[in-house]
């Protein structure tokens, strides 16, 4: 279980220094304690918000697709399982305001079956969804989003 655990956080890592290699990084340090993380997770929420770095604790359902034209995520599965499908063709998309769209849905793209312990990156200008498949009926994550800006 350790080993395992280590090289989730080696992933992790990995993950997020590959991302904000590409842009500058917030120049502070934050420390967010258990219980403001915890409280987040219940309604979800964003627990770090600086200079484009965004870190967001949540429990997510299912939803339409979406592609953002400069964020790039990391996903943490933390509690729960989900189909996540990333690529392919967005179904009637929509821009919701600048670099955000919605669609109903994604045609094609590539499923990847996520639960605790998975780590998944999303780069900028790709289609994603999560369609749920935990009995819980939610998926907890967190959400590191980055701006290529």
């Amino acid at each position: 279980m350790k080993y395992a655990l280590a090289i989730v956080a080696t992933v992790s890592t990995a993950a997020l220094v590959t991302l904000v290699t590409a842009a500058s990084f917030p120049p502070r340090v934050h420390y967010v304690d258990h219980d403001k993380v915890a409280a987040a997770f219940v309604k979800g929420g964003r627990i770090i918000e600086d200079e484009g770095l965004i870190v967001i604790a949540n429990r997510g359902v299912q939803r339409g697709s979406e592609m953002h034209d400069n964020t790039n995520h990391v996903f943490i599965i933390m509690d729960g399982e989900a189909e996540f499908v990333t690529g392919g063709k967005m179904i009637d998309p929509k821009t919701t305001a600048p670099g955000q769209t919605r669609g109903t849905g994604i045609e094609g793209g590539v499923s990847h079956h996520l639960s605790k312990g998975d780590v998944i990156t999303i780069p900028a200008k790709t289609p994603h969804q999560w369609k749920d498949t935990s009995k819980t009926g939610s998926v907890g994550y967190y959400a590191v989003n980055f701006d290529s800006n």
